[in-house]
């Protein structure tokens, strides 16, 4: 009993330092998992902890379970809406860009450790995704908004490419535990079935677990655990029926997000506590199994793995998947640069370590070394980056607080709190004059601790809390109408949209000619949408900027896939 209450104590002093050192480390832009990665190798046999731990069985069972709520999170924190800039990209990184990593990868591993190609190309394909949810922790942490384009690409490209980079090493697994020495026509066939099987089955057990969801009468706390359950089974079921299980759970995670569902907002709380819960854990345990003194016999090999993946292929791979959907430089230069590994390259390194192949440990070794790399080197000089290369747009201001409204038949309605501050642009303003979107209702005003009757006509001031009653899809337009957020100077609407906001139906000719720009004739009958839409490939983003002589248009507003305001900047 005294090992039980020690080892829990241990956890539990684990999981209670990784809390607390977030806080810190945010502040510095460290990356979160790199502390959680350090904090179990201290805790490690050749750390102060001083504990063995090497049950790779274990850790890979862990480690599946943690991946699969992972996904199944962002899976549920991924708009629909997305899709319209960012899926099609997004699929192309998932799968070209993750073969064209694994093969530059692999090459490089199989030069400077001496393996043959198809060992080599193991290597690559255990390193080939990218963790794009620690990179938005870190964007996030530091108050960075991406463009649209960008942040859609890498959001969707995050949950799929996981999937392949899984079915590539569990293939090129059993070809060497097989003693083979080629791809073959089986690899492709494979391919289908896990990707094909994950797909259907992941939507079709999405929508029933919605159904069961939104008709079953529980307790309001119950319908988290239930979410979490079926998002499980789904998971363990479509990998027994030889598909790709964690293509299956995200895909049943963006189900749940975009679908009316009771519980709603407790079921995302749930999850993001619960993702969280799985990441620290799955890290902490990574950072038990290393044994930091065999990665120094690795390290300069592992090193030259690590340059080439950030430098070379990762690059070269973006570069070749984003041709075809006109992405401009500076976002295929970020893009390029968020190769971040983390968890999976390691959780992929134990499959070898279970088939008991040879070289199994060094593949482990290089995939750890390779993740420490990506995380001190890239980690640090995302946020930097994102703001010299101009891919930051004004944030929402988002002063609110958020109740589920648990109406039968009404699932999408929440009650909005703002409580109004000394800058509010509703100040003086009474509820009945503000121009609320429609369907939008005013619910109450507090007031000093109490409920103001006939809060209608009566004028805010500061302190005020002001009840809503709104669907989800309003609440961006209630902050803006609502609250101001202190921006930096180079992110205020005047500075990042320019002097002027024209309306995206007037003719490109007309600006032209009232600023003395010289366009071409067959443009000049054109509308700002128009020009815009087609410079950008049809799918524009707020914040795109076309120049146009010494003026320079940038998207403003848009409603769906239409823009409706350009902003016009003077460029001097």
């Amino acid at each position: 009993m005294d090992i039980v209450n020690q080892l829990i104590l241990v956890a539990a002093a684990l999981l209670l330092i990784s809390i607390l050192v977030s806080v810190p480390s945010r502040r510095v832009g460290m990356p979160l998992l790199l502390v959680f990665l350090a904090l179990g190798m201290l805790a490690g046999e050749e750390g102060p902890g001083a504990l063995r731990f090497h049950n790779y069985q274990a850790a890979y069972m862990v480690g599946s379970v943690a991946l699969a709520i992972i996904l199944f999170d962002g899976g549920l924190g991924t708009r629909a809406a997305t899709f319209r800039v960012g899926l099609r990209p997004a699929l192309s990184l998932a799968t070209l860009g993750v073969i064209i990593t694994a093969a530059v990868t692999g090459l490089v591993a199989s030069l400077v450790f001496e393996l043959n190609w198809l060992q080599g190309l193991l290597v690559g394909a255990i390193v080939g995704s990218t963790d794009a949810a620690a990179v938005f922790g870190l964007l996030h942490a530091q108050g960075l908004r991406l463009k649209e384009r960008v942040s859609a690409t890498l959001e969707i490209e995050s949950g799929a490419n996981d999937p392949m980079a899984i079915f590539l090493t569990l293939a090129l697994v059993e070809l060497l535990a097989a003693g083979a020495t080629r791809l073959d026509a089986g690899v492709v066939v494979l391919l289908v079935q896990q990707m094909g099987l994950g797909l259907v089955l992941g939507y079709g057990g999405g929508r029933l677990l919605v159904y069961v969801i939104n008709r079953l009468p529980l307790a309001t706390s119950l319908y988290p655990l239930l979410a979490l359950a079926g998002a499980l089974v789904i998971f363990s079921g479509t990998l027994n029926l030889g598909g790709s299980g964690f293509l299956a759970v995200y895909v049943a995670g963006l189900v749940l997000g975009n679908r009316p569902l009771q519980a709603n907002l407790g079921i995302q709380r749930f999850h993001d506590g619960i993702a969280w819960l799985a990441q620290i854990g799955m890290f902490l345990m990574l950072g038990l199994l290393v044994t930091p003194s065999a990665l120094l016999a690795v390290a300069l090999p592992a090193l030259a793995v690590a340059l080439a993946l950030i430098f070379l292929a990762r690059p070269l791979a973006v570069v070749i998947s984003l041709l075809p959907f006109g992405f401009p430089l500076r976002e295929q230069v970020f893009v390029g640069w968020v190769g971040l590994r983390g968890a999976v390259p390691i959780i992929l390194a134990l499959f070898p370590l279970l088939a008991d192949l040879p070289n199994a440990q060094r593949y482990f070794n290089v995939a750890f070394f390779v993740v420490l790399v990506s995380l001190v080197l890239q980690g640090w000089t995302l946020a930097p980056l994102a703001r010299r290369l101009g891919l930051e747009v004004p944030t929402t201001p988002g002063w609110h607080r958020r109740l589920e409204l648990d109406l039968p038949g009404q699932l999408d309605y929440e009650m909005v709190v703002y409580v109004l501050s000394g800058d509010s642009p509703a100040l003086g303003e009474t509820p009945a004059t503000l121009r609320l979107p429609p369907g939008v209702g005013v619910a109450g005003l507090i007031r000093d601790n109490a409920v103001t009757a006939g809060c209608e006509a009566v004028r805010l001031s500061v302190g005020d809390h002001l009840l809503l009653l709104a669907r989800s899809d309003d609440v961006e337009t209630l902050d803006r109408l609502l609250t101001t957020e202190k921006v930096p100077e180079h992110l205020r609407e005047s500075r990042f949209f320019g002097e002027f906001v024209l309306d995206a139906r007037a003719t490109l000719g007309d600006v032209a000619g009232v600023y003395g720009v010289e366009v071409p004739t067959d443009k000049r009958d054109a509308s700002l949408s128009e020009v815009l839409a087609r410079a950008f490939k049809r799918r524009p983003v707020v914040g795109d900027r076309l120049p146009l002589g010494h003026l320079e248009l940038v998207v403003r507003e848009m409603e769906g896939e239409t823009i409706t305001r350009v902003g016009l900047k003077l460029m001097h």
